[in-house]
């Protein structure tokens, strides 16, 4: 006998299906329509939702660094911002619905620097113009907001959920080895045009343009700097320098020096500066300056500082740049490019120092009026970009100082550095107690996301582009930590029940002379 609930419910599935088919057919005829990618889009979303319930937290670790862009979307917005919106939706929904989270991590010293930061980035954004260009605006760089915002909002729903000891390792692979994606980008000139597809979800080295754009000949490798450290940090984290030179295993210092190596493809004079600070820093922490390491390495880094000196001029061009902050000779048009890379800043900077009296109780925040970008780069531009006006420069009016201080400062004013101070001393507190009192099994990692988040700090570049960064170390450091590490209370000494008793007195002889 056939079931009538049965049928009746088949007959609405195929109600719903056979008209959507249709429609999806509809649409597969004109397939680069951007409506009909954002439809695919949505479908895809509904139909993978529960993975994504079931799976969202690993997810959003494996997206964090990967520099995937979902094209198809307004904006073209990257895939770990979309990821954090709705894993934050799931986290909270759950925690309404009681969800079986049993402990739910919570760390008031930077939960209310964050909503502080919050708050002065919407009233600057507010005061100052809030636009996207997507939504059919005439400002630019809402954006920025959106991005700096999402990366808050990341740190929510990174920290919202404990990783299990036993899967540390999982999720810290997940998220530092994501950033590999970025080597697809540096194949952009010799990739098949048939399969150019790729990257509209990776997007290609964006100094191949700069460079036959300038008519520069120093090939820079955008992707090899994320490349590389990636596979740093997960060493790093998961080994440490112990592990790496003293496990016995020689594969791991072998592809150590490899990575440290590639890096220098991308040509970042900054990227080795924080390596060796990084690096520097953890060998204290390690204990390893107490150990053989030390004289070896000392003795290491002398001869290559000794071979270093006839080599220079011989090596690629990308590896001289990364380098030309040492007092070594370098190729002569290395040297221009990276003079002229550094006079172009110095002289922006002091363009705009002028300008921090003016923001100081209202940043200038990251709006950019369609007027004000036609000016500088319409045909018939008043001022161009690279003339010696450095105060009107499009990287300048547009928050771009290359600087991460002037970021602050002149985006969000006075009120922007005291909530960012306040963020960077409530994260590093939670950052070494959680170094220091963690378990021992994460040592390794609490120290590498301690150094890292600190050495960061130093090398600062720009406070809308590095939140990402930030919130990332310090949300993975409280998932995996389950919070704020707290001290183990000391033991007490128990009194023994013989000192609780009363001894008895000591018996006197009967007889006394």
């Amino acid at each position: 006998m056939n079931n009538a609930t049965a049928i009746l419910r088949s007959l609405v599935i195929f109600a719903v299906i056979v008209p959507l088919a249709f429609f999806v057919g509809y649409l597969l005829t004109n397939p680069l329509n951007y409506s009909s990618f954002s439809i695919f889009g949505v479908l895809a979303l509904i139909l993978i939702s529960p993975i994504l319930l079931r799976w969202h937290h690993p997810v959003l670790m494996l997206s964090w660094n990967s520099g995937v862009t979902l094209f198809f979307l307004p904006g073209q917005p990257q895939l770990w911002l979309v990821m954090a919106g709705i894993s934050l939706c799931i986290l909270l929904v759950e925690r309404a619905l009681g969800g079986g989270i049993k402990h739910v991590i919570s760390v008031p010293q930077v939960m209310w620097s964050l909503i502080f930061l919050v708050g002065v980035v919407l009233v600057t954004a507010k005061l100052t113009g809030l636009g996207l260009r997507t939504m059919g605006g005439d400002v630019y760089g809402g954006k920025r907001y959106v991005y700096m915002l999402g990366a808050i909002m990341g740190y929510f729903a990174l920290s919202g959920h404990r990783i299990p000891p036993e899967r540390a390792g999982l999720y810290v692979g997940l998220f530092f080895l994501s950033g590999l994606a970025s080597i697809i980008g540096d194949f952009s000139p010799i990739m098949p045009s048939g399969l150019n597809f790729i990257y509209w979800f990776f997007p290609a080295n964006p100094y191949y343009y700069w460079m036959s754009a300038a008519g520069n000949q120093v090939t820079r490798l955008g992707g090899a700097m994320m490349a590389s450290f990636a596979i740093f940090s997960y060493m790093m984290a998961k080994y440490g320098i112990r592990g790496i030179f003293l496990s016995g295993k020689p594969w791991r210092w072998v592809v150590f020096c490899l990575t440290l190596i590639y890096s220098l493809f991308g040509g970042f004079r900054s990227q080795v500066i924080l390596y060796a600070l990084i690096f520097a820093v953890q060998f204290y922490l390690e204990g390893l300056h107490r150990t053989k390491l030390l004289p070896i390495f000392a003795f290491i880094g002398i001869s290559m500082a000794v071979l270093l000196v006839p080599l220079t001029p011989h090596l690629p061009f990308s590896f001289q740049r990364s380098l030309a902050f040492l007092p070594l000779k370098i190729d002569r048009t290395v040297q221009q490019d990276a003079t002229g890379s550094w006079e172009w800043r110095v002289e922006m900077w002091k363009a705009v120092l002028p300008q921090i009296p003016q923001h100081l109780l209202l940043g200038k925040g990251f709006a950019l009026s369609s007027r004000d970008f036609d000016l500088l780069t319409g045909t018939d531009a008043a001022i161009h970009v690279g003339s010696d006006f450095a105060e009107d420069q499009l990287m300048a009016l547009a928050g771009g100082y290359h600087n991460g201080q002037l970021s602050v400062i002149l985006s969000f004013g006075i009120w922007g550095v005291i909530t960012v101070i306040w963020f960077w001393a409530a994260s590093m507190w939670v950052l070494r107690r959680n170094y220091r009192y963690g378990d021992p099994a994460l040592r390794t990692v609490n120290t590498f996301l301690l150094v890292t988040f600190g050495a960061r700090i130093l090398i600062f570049a720009s406070i809308d582009g590095d939140m990402l960064f930030y919130c990332g170390l310090l949300g993975l450091s409280i998932a995996l930590n389950g919070g704020v590490c707290q001290p183990a209370p000391q033991t007490v000494q128990v009194k023994q029940a013989l000192d609780l008793v009363k001894p008895f007195p000591r018996p006197r002889p009967v007889f006394q002379r």
